[in-house]
Order: structure tokens, then C-alpha cells, then sequence
């Protein structure tokens, strides 16, 4: 019995057999260098991925910093007083158009806005807000076809004619004139939205709102318009790469 005990791993050591599929279960396993090889070219293939992503992404958040301010390499630069943070048009703003049609505010998105607010009267401060803004929004050039221009009347009064043709927002305005849109706003409802500076009336600026319907800016009263128009040529420039022409 002790020598068929004894007999059996010699036979096994004898066996041609052994070493193969010793040498098979040694040899299907990767050697340490060959995973570390491996898991180095993981991780350089998934920062290559990262930087090539990061650098398609470049222009887009440049873009979003330029526009909120986030970014700014030298001093304050504006004219207009930034909103911080930028107010949404509320849903719920109601707006009537002046035939006595109703308006959606979620109308107000899509375009950037450049808003005079002002009674249907429209005094001497009126008159000189909508002339600006239409001298402004004609020396924008071709960018023009991306603002707007709108006048929230503010009160009950009817706007007169000779101030509708003048604005392009009635029949017998001027050749080629980009026609203003005029609404009718309740001017607490108003208040829920735009806001002056302190000591100021909604009346005393010129508002910008941004193609989501944000208000962003706010110009300063008696603005200077070539000051002005340097702020609205850069929100344009801007905002080039995610906002196009008309609604």
C-alpha cells in the first residue's frame, strides 16, 4: 500500500502534461507591465477626450463669462449698470397690445430688447428716450435685425400719432424705419420687473433685456449715447455665438 502511495506523484512528475498547463495558467495572465501600459493609455486616451471637448466648449463659455461679467481682465468697463442677478420677465406680466389684444410676455423672449417706459403722452424726457433708441438701433448695422425696440406705456393715455409715425409704429412711418412695438403695462405690474435707480423713475432710463427675457442692464439717466451704444455692441459680440437674428 505504502508503495502505490509513493508510486503516484512520481508518475504525475513524469507526466509530459504538467508543465504545459502549468505553463498555459502562467501565460494567459498579462505580465504587471503590460496592464500598467495598458491603464497609462486609458488615461491619456480620456484626457485627450477631455481637452478635445474643452476646447469645442471654448468659445461658448467665453462667451457666457464676456456676458455676465464673470470675466473681466481689466476694470469695470460698462456704461450700464449690469443687473446682478439678471431679473426674468415674469409669466404673469400682462400686456396688451394697442388695439386692446392680449400679449404674452413669453413674448418678450427670443430678441435682445431695448425698452423705453413712459406714459402715452410721451413729454419732452419720452421723446428724447425714443429718439435714442432709435438712433441707436440704426447705427447697429446689420446686427440691428437682433434688437428690438419696444415702448411699455405705462398708463392709460393714447400715444399720439405724430409720436406712433415718428417710431415706426403706425401707418405713414418713415421708409425703411424698423417699427417700434408699443404695449400697454400696468405700472405697479411693471414695478414686479424693471426697477430705477434710487431717487429715479421707472421713466428715467433705458432698460436692455436679453434674448430669455432677462433684464440685464439699466443705462444711466441722460445717458451718453455713444457710451451706450459701445455697451450694446458688446453684449452683441457677446452673445454671437448662441443668439441669431429674429424670434
Amino acid at each position: 500500500m505504502s508503495g502505490s502511495k509513493s508510486s503516484a506523484p512520481a508518475s504525475a512528475a513524469a507526466s509530459p502534461e504538467a508543465p504545459a498547463l502549468l505553463s498555459l495558467a502562467v501565460h494567459s495572465l498579462p505580465s504587471p507591465e503590460a496592464a500598467a501600459g495598458v491603464s497609462e493609455r486609458t488615461r491619456r486616451g480620456r484626457w485627450q477626450m477631455l481637452g478635445v471637448l474643452l476646447a469645442c466648449a471654448a468659445p461658448v463659455i467665453a462667451s457666457y463669462l464676456a456676458y455676465f461679467g464673470v470675466f473681466r481682465p481689466q476694470a469695470r468697463s460698462n456704461y450700464a449698470e449690469l443687473i446682478v442677478p439678471a431679473r426674468p420677465v415674469p409669466d404673469g406680466l400682462a400686456l396688451v397690445d394697442l388695439r386692446g389684444g392680449r400679449v404674452a410676455s413669453t413674448g418678450l423672449r427670443g430678441q435682445w430688447l431695448f425698452v423705453v417706459v413712459a406714459g402715452g403722452a410721451c413729454d419732452a424726457a419720452c421723446e428724447r428716450h425714443l429718439w435714442l433708441q432709435r438712433q441707436l438701433h440704426e447705427t447697429l448695422g446689420r446686427e440691428k435685425d437682433r434688437v428690438d425696440k419696444l415702448w411699455l406705456v405705462d398708463d392709460a393715455a393714447a400715444p399720439r400719432a405724430e409720436t406712433l409715425a415718428a417710431i415706426g409704429a403706425a401707418s405713414g412711418a418713415a421708409a425703411g424705419l424698423t417699427a417700434a412695438t408699443v404695449l400697454r403695462v400696468d405700472r405697479a405690474a411693471l414695478a414686479g420687473w424693471l426697477a430705477p435707480a434710487p431717487g429715479r423713475a421707472l421713466e428715467d432710463h433705458l432698460y436692455i433685456v436679453d434674448p430669455r427675457g432677462d433684464w440685464m442692464m439699466r443705462a444711466p439717466a441722460e445717458a451718453d449715447p455713444a457710451k451706450l451704444k459701445r455697451d450694446l455692441e458688446k453684449l452683441l459680440r457677446a452673445s454671437a455665438g448662441w443668439d441669431r437674428a429674429g424670434r
